[in-house]
């Protein structure tokens, strides 16, 4: 039994879709803004003209990676106001800061100024740890967390897909769309502000929309609880004051008929509950459960890592290479059978439009990977076999890139768009196959979010360095007549991932033992069998006494899904 302190008037039976559709509304026009950059950060700089054509990559790789490592400074900082102030205004300040660092980028006239408005736009947002937390405390029922906790990756999946084609398609508007933008307007002399604008509008409608009717979740910033909405006793709708004894989910159980030292009927109103016995039966100390970070959790994260890295990279190189000029132009090498480093120089000499077209039609075909065949791979081949496929195969994503500068024209788009779909094809399903698997990774329910919070920082720390490195090298590549070099080196770091792969051992390992109970205890026969009890699922974790290290994780032993009598 848990004594909880009144919280929201909201029924905590009911799924909260509409306050999470506004919040998807304010999270789905941050990856917009963010992404949008991507299409066109080269064209930037080599626009603002700074150093020479080789180093342009570079300095594209440090404006994108300016806004994540600026969030990632800020985000603990943000995350203490909402603490004081509430999420809301948080939120709303965070969508705020997105916007300055639009308009600057949009209205920058060199790349210092730029490269401020993106860190500073970083620094202002700490909307990624708060809108997390935010989900976490709309959802009151148990049973909502999986459908809760899904809506928020797919929301940003969709806004990295629409911002790269914002800002590829609606760049250069004096030149891509001459008989609707003045040659001597201010989008002629502000090439890149036209996408800035419309990302800037989309975050302007969530934060209306989010002032208006989005709730406050903060527990202490509830109001009092409407007399006409029932309070279950069996269902915890607040935070715990004093819980009775700590368990996974924070629900209660009624015990009856209750002996010492006999478990006589137990009706638990839990979804799932955890026990921790040794290998004799009796209970074990929670201190002496394991480790957080075992072995299969660190060797998960690292490979979250490396496919949050080699991804980073493509996502940097590849409106780079479409963009970059062909060599030579005339592309008469493409018919000639012998290989120089100067065969791999050079790009597919696209345009911005072009580009943002690529972009439109890569997002088709991610939400078609994401919505059908994730879905049906997983369900066919199951997660660990889905996760090793995918992990072997993201090598060749980017191994074939370079080499779409032999195809000739008619055969140029069928091309990308065939290295597009094997490159969704890995991503699209690796990110979430990792996801899951860390997830299940965990030794306890009671630390997993210290391991989600490794993983996060991880992947925040993969994805600033990925962008410069990868420029770096696409710059060392343009002058050695080999800008394949980049793809390469981001081969060599997927080769890796794909090799660390078959190190992670499949499942939670341990010993496997026959659960006994210990006298006192025993399970005795129920004597109301004609008593209807709610469905639980008990996990019990079996490992060895305390101070034997021959095992770091413990072993689940799930039994059928029936009330424990």
């Amino acid at each position: 039994m848990v004594l909880t302190r009144e919280g929201s008037p909201r029924d905590p039976d009911k799924f909260p879709a509409a306050q999470l559709f506004l919040l998807a509304l304010v999270r789905v026009a941050e990856p917009i803004a963010i992404t949008s950059i991507f299409p066109y950060a080269w064209k930037l700089v080599l626009h603002f003209e700074i150093g020479d054509r080789s180093n342009a990559s570079f300095y594209a790789g440090i404006l994108i990676a300016a806004f994540a490592l600026a969030e990632a400074c800020t985000s603990v900082f943000w995350g203490a106001l909402s603490d004081r102030l509430g999420r809301k205004p948080v939120v709303l300040m965070g969508c705020c800061g997105t916007i300055f660092s639009l308009l600057s980028v949009g209205l920058s006239t060199n790349f210092w100024i730029a490269l401020l408005g993106r860190a500073l736009g970083g620094a202002l947002n700490g909307n990624v740890g708060v809108i997390q937390t935010m989900v976490g405390e709309m959802i009151t029922n148990p049973e909502h967390e999986p459908k809760a906790y899904a809506v928020m990756p797919f929301v940003w999946s969709v806004g990295t897909i629409i911002g790269p084609s914002i800002g590829g398609l609606f760049s250069e508007p004096a030149k891509n769309f001459p008989g609707h933008f003045s040659p001597n307007g201010i989008f002629a002399k502000f090439p890149y502000l036209l996408p800035n604008l419309i990302c800037s509008a989309l975050m302007v409608t969530s934060i209306i929309a989010a002032w208006i009717f989005m709730a406050e979740t903060h527990p202490d910033k509830q109001p009092p609880r409407a007399p006409d909405v029932p309070h279950r006793p069996s269902m915890s709708t607040g935070r715990p004051l004093f819980p009775a004894q700590p368990t996974s989910t924070g629900a209660g159980a009624n015990i009856e008929h209750e002996s010492y030292g006999t478990f006589n009927h137990i009706e638990e109103s839990a979804v799932e509950e955890d026990w921790n016995v040794t290998a004799d039966g009796t209970s074990r100390d929670s201190d002496a459960s394991g480790k957080t970070f075992t072995k299969r959790v660190i060797l998960l994260t690292v490979a979250l890592g490396i496919f949050t890295y080699h991804s980073m990279t493509y996502d940097h190189l590849l409106p780079i290479f479409f963009q970059d000029e062909r060599v030579p132009p005339d592309g008469t090498h493409m018919l000639d059978n012998s290989f120089t480093p100067g065969s791999l120089a050079g790009g597919l000499g696209l345009s911005t439009k072009d580009v943002g077209v690529i972009m439109t039609v890569q997002g088709l075909i991610a939400l078609f990977i994401q919505a059908v065949v994730f879905p049906l791979m997983a369900s066919y081949l199951g997660i660990w076999r889905t996760f090793i496929v995918v992990t072997v195969a993201h090598p060749v994503a980017y191994f074939i890139v370079p080499w779409l500068v032999y195809l000739p024209q008619n055969l140029l788009y069928p091309g990308i768009y065939a290295c597009l779909a094997v490159r969704n094809l890995t991503s699209i399903v690796a990110y979430p196959i990792l996801l899951i698997l860390i997830k299940e990774a965990s030794p306890a329910p009671n630390c997993l979010g210290k391991i989600n919070g490794l993983a996060a920082s991880t992947g925040a720390a993969c994805r600033t360095m990925a962008a410069p490195i990868a420029g770096f090298l696409y710059g060392v590549g343009i002058q050695i007549d080999l800008t394949a070099l980049a793809w390469w080196a981001s081969t060599v770091v997927a080769l890796a991932g794909a090799v660390q792969a078959f190190f992670i051992n499949q499942r939670k390992t341990g010993p496997q033992h026959e659960v006994h109970v210990a006298a006192p205890f025993q399970f005795m026969e129920n004597e109301h069998r004609h008593r209807q009890t709610r469905h639980s699922i008990v996990h019990i974790h079996v490992g060895e006494e305390r101070g034997n290290d021959d095992t770091d994780e413990r072993t689940p032993l799930r039994p059928t899904r029936s009330a424990i009598h």
